[in-house]
């Protein structure tokens, strides 16, 4: 930590004021203790350790809470580089973007194995296409949001904000954008990603979670569609054999036409009721907004 808070810049242009903020999530190696005596004035501590995400949206909340008008996040072992912080809130100040997401050279990291880059290459593609937004790092911290930005931005997953964040930033009409970002040696390896499958896993679940709450018409719709046309298809077969005399023999495929036709009506309700849930949160959310602003 000595090192990263070494290397923040004092001074970026078009910046007035910079306060750092740290965020201490239940750690056992003196943060806390550290960062007073290195003269740190902002410091929340959760009592253990919650996770990356909780303490994301703690630190979120209480830079919000402290005034801030654009909020850089980093990491504590200083695997970004300080320097190109200043491109990162460019684009804000400049007010092309409210969300900008450092991109890191995958191709270039030596301590990345070719399997993990293939991976984060192939998931931000895959992000991409369920936010719909290009995103050419999905998993990289090293972000600047805006105040609204920030505002409008809620954590509900308990294992990492990355992906949630960027979901969640195209349905709220938030702008995003790349900028390309230099990183520093390896200090330590990642305790985020100690397991790449597992990793893969809980990335695939967050995105089909966040797809289900943020998008729940298209989600259900789609599944809708696809059980009743279907069961549309099957029922022709049906009537393609009935009319040639032979409709007895494939009495199965009457039966499970009417069970797809059926569920697929079903699963079109619930996409309706679903939509409905989502106007009642974003009306939450907008009181929740708010709520902060005052």
């Amino acid at each position: 930590m000595p090192i990263t808070l070494a290397s923040l810049p004092s001074k970026i242009e078009g910046i007035d004021e910079i306060e750092i903020l740290i965020i201490d999530d239940g750690s056992t190696d003196n943060t806390v203790d550290v960062a007073k005596q290195l003269g740190i004035k902002h410091i929340v501590s959760l009592n253990k350790n919650y996770g990356l995400a909780r303490a994301f949206s703690v630190g979120l909340n209480k830079a919000i809470e402290l005034g801030a008008d654009i909020i850089v996040n980093t990491d504590a072992d200083n695997q970004y580089c300080a320097d190109d912080i200043q491109k990162l809130v460019k684009p804000i100040i400049n007010s092309r973007a409210d969300i900008v997401i450092g991109e890191r050279p995958i191709s270039d990291i030596n301590h990345f194995s070719p399997i993990k880059k293939f991976f984060q290459k192939l998931g931000s593609k895959v992000l991409s296409i369920v936010a719909g937004v290009k995103i050419n790092d999905a998993p990289s911290g090293f972000r600047a949001f805006s105040r609204n930005a920030a505002m409008k931005i809620n954590v509900f997953d308990n294992y990492t904000y990355t992906l949630e964040t960027i979901i969640q930033a195209n349905v709220k009409g938030l702008v995003i954008e790349n900028v390309p970002i230099r990183i520093n040696k390896e200090l330590r390896k990642s305790r985020l990603i100690s397991n790449m499958f597992v990793y893969i896993i809980r990335s695939i679940f967050t995105m089909g979670r966040m797809f289900l709450v943020y998008r729940p018409f298209r989600f259900f719709a789609l599944i809708a569609s696809f059980l009743f046309t279907i069961g549309l298809l099957t029922g022709i077969r049906f009537l393609f054999f009935y009319f040639l005399g032979n409709g007895a023999g494939h009495i199965q495929s009457l039966i499970l036409s009417s069970i797809l036709i059926i569920t697929g009506v079903q699963t079109f309700v619930v996409a309706i009721a679903c939509d409905l849930f989502s106007i009642n949160r974003r009306l939450l959310e907008d009181i929740q907004i708010r709520l902060k602003k005052y």
